[in-house]
């Protein structure tokens, strides 16, 4: 997992170390959906777990900011789910996913395209309407069909009000006007990447927690990082130029990681064959595995 050319220090421990243990009651679990087949736009998502986990061997365990180590929490990684598309591969996912929350207290899984907010949400909730969704992407993923351009459509028909969704970061050229209006007949709380220009992430963030987890509902959160400008995240295929910064995107895992509602989060829409030479896409989501798991030591 790590570089063999990266240093040694015993004094500079990697955050891929975290996830070395083999504790099954471990408060945080990673979990890989390689999910690639059903997406709108080619891409090798598939092989984005493995360069997310890679990845963490960049960092180290340390939040100065938070004054958190992360080495004094309980990790566990339960690998990748096997062939995740299609309808048998959701069933995989929902079997791999179901009992979960009972083990864990925070979910982390690495897509894979955006098709696995449905699959690992589905698995987690088999009653649905008792949850809440959270999204940070720049479309509103309502079409018809099943495709990563589908799940929240696909979560609303399997029973998840639309009220309890908020969707955080909805780009302009990005949606129709029909799926737009999807969303305002469902009742699903829009925050534009317009109105991100005049709120700070803390203050959208509060919102849409009390709404999505009014009356102590658990929440689901998807983390689409095509949200985020296309300059820091050229392995995501439908970014767009205008796009949240990394630090923004950053700052909402942590936050969201703070709050005992958020059961479980999704990091998708990444093809890590296309990222660029330095790797920053996958490198951003490899930390806001651990800016999520800075948030959830303050818990």
């Amino acid at each position: 997992m790590m570089s063999a050319n990266l240093p040694h220090d015993p004094k500079w421990k990697r955050a891929n170390t975290l996830f070395a243990s083999t504790d099954q009651s471990a408060d945080i679990a990673l979990v890989g959906v390689p999910a690639h087949k059903g997406s709108i736009s080619p891409t090798n998502a598939d092989q984005t777990p493995h360069a997310i986990r890679s990845a963490l061997a960049r960092y180290s365990t340390y939040s100065t900011s938070q004054g958190v180590d992360l080495s004094g929490q309980s990790f566990i990684d339960l690998g990748n789910i096997d062939s995740p598309d299609g309808p048998e591969g959701i069933a995989r996912v929902g079997a791999f996913a179901s009992g979960l929350l009972a083990k864990h207290k925070l979910i982390i899984a690495l897509g894979g395209d955006n098709s696995i907010t449905y699959s690992v949400a589905s698995g987690l909730w088999p009653d649905l309407s008792k949850i809440g969704l959270i999204t940070f992407d720049a479309h509103h993923d309502l079409r018809d069909g099943q495709s990563n351009g589908s799940p929240v459509w696909q979560l609303i028909q399997a029973g998840l009000p639309g009220q309890n969704i908020v969707q955080i970061g909805i780009a302009d050229f990005a949606n129709s006007a029909e799926y737009s209006q999807r969303a305002k007949e469902n009742g699903i709380t829009v925050f534009s990447r317009a109105q991100l220009r005049e709120m700070t992430i803390t203050e959208v963030l509060k919102k849409a927690l009390e709404i999505a987890g009014a009356d102590g509902r658990e929440i689901y959160v998807d983390l689409d990082v095509d949200v985020c400008d296309r300059s820091v995240v050229p392995a995501c295929p439908a970014a767009m130029p205008g796009g949240i910064s990394a630090d923004e995107l950053r700052q909402a895992a942590l936050l969201l990681g703070a709050d005992k509602r958020v059961r479980a989060i999704d990091i998708t829409e990444i093809d890590a064959a296309a990222d660029s030479d330095d790797q920053r896409t996958v490198r951003l989501a490899a930390l806001l595995i651990l800016e999520t798991a800075a948030g959830f030591a303050t818990r």
